[in-house]
């Protein structure tokens, strides 16, 4: 029996200053809340094991509850968690590898852990169960034995792009975020608003100086080059892919043909002519997400084509792009998804694909606006508008794979955040609606959503389309 919980996890994690880092980071697919974050929790157990207890284990158990559990297998959940049983993480695990590694672990009957073979058997030692846990829509338990006693047992959560959370942890945060207070600290968006007006600066730059604290600017500078690069290089990539994409479902990918359809159309005078690219880069990413490959989480796996198909859009299409355009793109960007982060959730399995391709949405449309030139209220708008027409959207993934519906979706995230930055842009910023209630009301939307249409494929089209 399925049990929805309503006891989200505690959001005291969220107290700790938010940056860059925390909404764009580089990973693998297909997802960030059912690959990335288990990967990180796997390695996260098996470096929180003492060396006495690593030395004593002889086997280890994986057990998924929730969102994890329904649809794992068509996310390879349980592949992930196998990388980073391995020491792989997300950032620097080789795709071809990750997907060889389960029929290694089956065929060898073991798992190199800290560089010890402990016995691994797939059928015993991993368990889907059919039930959520009371912490969160997401979680997975690790389990180390010596023969028959138990060493350590940890609970982690997997809260959303790619973050994870351990259960009860109340220690000190992660070194990396151990730093001065921010100069211009913000958790609302009036809060963001305030600090733009009294400090007469732009959205981009109170950001900047937020990540002045934890590393300096020059690097911060240097990792907002390296997500846009990674963003470009997938669209490349997944411009060049064919054949069908994993699953039962035989998917068959169709950037590559996109794409030479649309390389000979030269004369723009068909004014939805930039938008057939948007499209295609968009569908670029997700082909690329839904086959393992590599991609920047922004904010998750799921809709990572949002925001690299609006970039690539305002490179191309847009007047008299620049390299500075682009870094203010990402950093108000990372600002409005900072918001969503502390104020809601970006987990499909808590708020439906609103906290996904909606947020992405918003991001997006903020981030445009800003590249463009628009103002702080202009760019508070445009966000607001990128997700109140995105408010109720569910998450009822096919077969429980990131192919049907997401990968076009994110075509339609992307389409809408440029129409919202140039209702926005044709305003003053003056608007009724505020970001701060749009994001609230997707949050109390999230929470009122039924889970079978939070990421669980128990509804929607999940259960109306039949499987090839």
């Amino acid at each position: 029996m399925v049990h929805a919980s309503h006891h989200p996890v505690p959001t005291s994690h969220f107290r700790r200053p938010l940056g860059v880092r925390d909404i764009f980071a580089i990973g693998i697919g297909p997802s960030s809340s059912h690959t990335v974050g288990p990967m990180r929790a796997a390695k996260l157990f098996v470096d929180r094991l003492s060396p006495d207890g690593l030395g004593q284990t002889t086997r280890i158990s994986v057990e998924f509850f929730g969102s994890l559990s329904l649809t794992g297998h068509g996310h390879q959940t349980d592949v992930a968690v196998l990388a980073g049983l391995s020491g792989l993480t997300p950032e620097d695990a080789d795709p071809d590898h990750v997907k060889g590694l389960m029929d290694r672990v089956r065929r060898q009957r073991s798992i190199s852990i800290a560089k010890r073979s402990v016995e691994f058997l797939i059928e015993r030692d991993i368990t889907f169960h059919q039930s959520f846990h009371a912490g969160h829509a997401n979680a997975v338990r690790f389990t180390a034995f010596a023969e028959y006693q138990r060493v350590a047992s940890r609970l982690f959560f997997s809260i959303g792009g790619g973050e994870v959370v351990e259960e009860e942890s109340s220690g000190p945060p992660p070194a990396a975020y151990e730093c001065e207070p921010e100069p211009f600290p913000f958790s609302s968006a009036a809060e963001l608003m305030a600090v733009a007006t009294k400090e007469g600066c732009s959205i981009a730059a109170i950001v900047l100086a937020n990540e002045a604290v934890r590393w300096p600017e020059n690097e911060a500078v240097a990792y907002l080059d390296r997500i846009r690069e990674a963003m470009l290089s997938c669209i490349e990539r997944g411009c060049r892919g064919e054949g069908l994409l994993p699953g039962p479902l035989r998917v068959k990918r169709r950037a590559r043909l996109m794409h030479q359809r649309l390389l000979p159309i030269s004369d723009r005078s068909d004014p939805m002519h930039a938008l057939d690219w948007v499209s295609l880069y968009a569908l670029a990413v997700n082909e690329e997400n839904a086959d393992g490959g590599r991609v920047v989480t922004a904010p998750t796996n799921g809709a990572a084509g949002v925001i690299p198909a609006v970039l690539k859009y305002y490179e191309t299409f847009c007047k008299a792009p620049t390299l500075d355009g682009s870094r203010t793109f990402l950093l108000t960007c990372a600002a409005i998804g900072i918001l969503y982060k502390r104020r809601a959730s970006v987990s499909a399995a808590e708020m439906g694909c609103q906290g996904e391709i909606g947020v992405a949405c918003s991001m997006a449309a903020a981030g445009l606006t800003a590249a463009l030139g628009g103002t702080a209220a202009q760019i508070e708008h445009a966000a607001e508008i990128g997700m109140e027409h995105n408010l109720g959207l569910t998450c009822d993934p096919v077969a429980g794979l990131v192919q049907i519906p997401c990968i076009e979706r994110n075509t339609m995230g992307a389409l809408k955040a440029i129409n919202a930055s140039r209702l926005a842009l044709l305003g003053d910023g003056t608007h009724v609606v505020s970001l701060d209630a749009v994001i609230e009301t997707m949050r109390q939307t999230g929470a009122d959503m039924r889970s079978k249409y939070k990421e669980t494929s128990l509804g929607g089209l999940a259960v109306n389309v039949v499987e090839c």
